[in-house]
This record gives structure tokens, sequence and C-alpha cells, in this order.
């Protein structure tokens, strides 16, 4: 790896600094491991479903938008709902046009926060995949600047400052769970905490991308289906993303859809925190058993993304 393709500590640290007037600090609330059904231990959930634009993606548009040379055409970005939303986001604040790339499968919450913030929209393709060729042809014809949802070294490096601000509000975390799609969002920790903590990527069984990835050694195409479809089931996982993840992830486990409904109720009626399927799905590692921590492990839990509909999880 080149030195300019680096990712670690330190140009986390310089890309927070970069992006820190632009993203909010997202809280952290400790609760007992009891109050959830579970053994008693300490469980952290790091809030960045109130993040701008409802999720972390806010942080790598911003460090996209901010490390690179924008053409005047713009910035163009593929995907499942929470990134376009993020660089649509980013592109308002920054005054820069943006043209979003969406499947059929993006919930309308995300559909209306793109749409929202002004940019071009773009439905068509039954999945991500498809999302990413048809934006992928419009870069060809336009000039526009992609911006990746995940394998990106700056989508990344402004993924990876949550690592920074969750060392900063939990330093003793034992453990983290992560959800995982394509992967900048564990990638970017990972890269932060190296073997300081151990990191678990959460899949839903539906989309097993990383755990197909790590069985054959390399990225390889995985399904992409499942609750979680519109945040956490891109075909493969990303190609910068994967030594990362190989060197410094410690496990993943798959979760079923059962249980990510179970988590965002559980969310709900505990927290009164409204998560999409994608932003419970590290909660719901826990809940159905997937991920047993010791008795006096301390869990940090990640919830990623809020951008729903409704609250009706009954």
């Amino acid at each position: 790896m080149h030195r300019n393709d680096t990712i670690g500590r330190e140009e986390i640290r310089a890309t927070e600094q970069l992006i820190r007037p632009h993203i909010r600090r997202t809280p952290l609330i400790r609760v007992d491991g009891s109050d959830f059904g579970l053994p008693a231990f300490c469980l952290s959930f790091k809030l960045e479903l109130l993040q701008h634009a409802g999720s972390f993606k806010t942080r790598g548009a911003f460090a996209n938008l901010l490390m690179r040379a924008i053409p005047k055409v713009g910035v163009v970005a593929a995907s499942g709902g929470n990134h376009g939303a993020a660089v649509a986001y980013a592109a308002m604040k920054l005054t820069l046009p943006a043209k979003i790339f969406v499947p059929r499968i993006s919930s309308p919450a995300k559909i209306e926060r793109i749409q929202s913030y002004g940019a071009e929209l773009v439905i068509g393709g039954d999945g991500y995949a498809d999302a990413l060729a048809a934006s992928e042809t419009w870069v060809v014809q336009s000039g526009a600047l992609a911006v990746h949802a995940f394998d990106q070294r700056e989508t990344m490096l402004g993924q990876g400052t949550i690592g920074l601000e969750l060392e900063e509000q939990a330093p003793n975390l034992d453990t983290l769970l992560v959800p995982v799609g394509g992967g900048g969002l564990i990638g970017g920790i990972a890269a932060w905490y190296g073997r300081n903590l151990t990191v678990i990527g959460v899949e839903p069984e539906a989309s097993p991308t990383l755990t197909k990835a790590l069985a054959a050694g390399k990225p390889v195409d995985a399904e992409t289906g499942g609750i979680a479809a519109d945040s956490l089931a891109p075909r493969r996982i990303g190609e910068r993303v994967f030594p990362i993840v190989e060197r410094y992830v410690d496990s993943v486990v798959l979760v079923p859809d059962d249980a990510i409904r179970s988590a965002q109720s559980a969310l709900w009626d505990t927290l009164r925190v409204v998560a999409e399927p994608g932003g419970a799905a590290a909660l719901a590692a826990l809940l159905s058993g997937r991920y047993q921590p010791s008795p006096d492990e301390r869990v940090g839990v990640l919830l990623s993304g809020g951008n729903t509909v409704a609250v009706n999880f009954s």
C-alpha cells in the first residue's frame, strides 16, 4: 500500500479535524445488558443514527468532498439510500451539484431524504449493483466525481472517525459490534483501533458479503437479500476494504432477519430509539445469541442508521 493510500490513526485523526465542523459528535449511552433481557454486563450504544442525514455515511461523504478535487459538474454516488442521502446532504452544505443513483429497493424514507437535500435522483435497477453500474456510466458520460459508498480511501477515513470518537467516549471497551455491508464502516473503525479492541462484524444471513470473502480469501460475489438489503447488501466487499478487515477484524457473525426485527423493536421499547434494519443489526447479534459476551465484558454496539418510515415495531 502506497503512503498516500495509508489508512491509520494519523490519517484518521487528520480527517476528523477536517470534517469536524460539518459533522455531529454523536452520543454514547451506557445501559446494563439486563435492560434487554441479556446477562448483566456493561453495554454501550454509539448512536450514529443521530448523525446528519440519519447515518454514519455523512462522515465519509464530507471526507470525500473536502479531500478530493471536485469538477464543476459535481459528484455522483450510487447507494441503497444512506450513502446517497449523506452525499446529497454534504453537497448541499458545500453548494456542489450531486446526482444520486438508487435501486428500487431503497426505502421511501431514504429517497425522501435525498430529494429533500436537492440532489438529482435516479431510481432504477433491482439492487445496489445496478445503481452502481448506472452511476459508473454517468461518470464516463459527464466527468462527475464518483463518491464510492465504501471502497474509497476517503470514505473509510471518514468512517474511521467514529473509532476516534468512541475511544474518547468509552476508552475501556473490550469489544465492538459493527454492522457490515460493503465494509467501509468496519474497515475504517478497524484501521483506527488496530488490535487494541476486539472488533466483531455483523451481517444479515441473507447478505453474507464479508463472511464469503473471508472464506474465499478475497472479495467474491454473495447473495443480496433480506430485510436490510437497502443498507447491508452490496454484491461483494470492497477491494480496498478487505485487507484491512482481514488483518484487524476478529470475526464475523450472521444474524437472521427475525433477530434484526426483534432488535429494532427492543431499541424502541427500551430506549425509544428508532433504528432502520441495518442500524439494528449489531444489537441483533447479542439478542439472538450469535455473539455471547463473557460476564465482565464491556461491549459496544454501533447503531449505524435511522432512516426508516414508521415506528410500528409491534
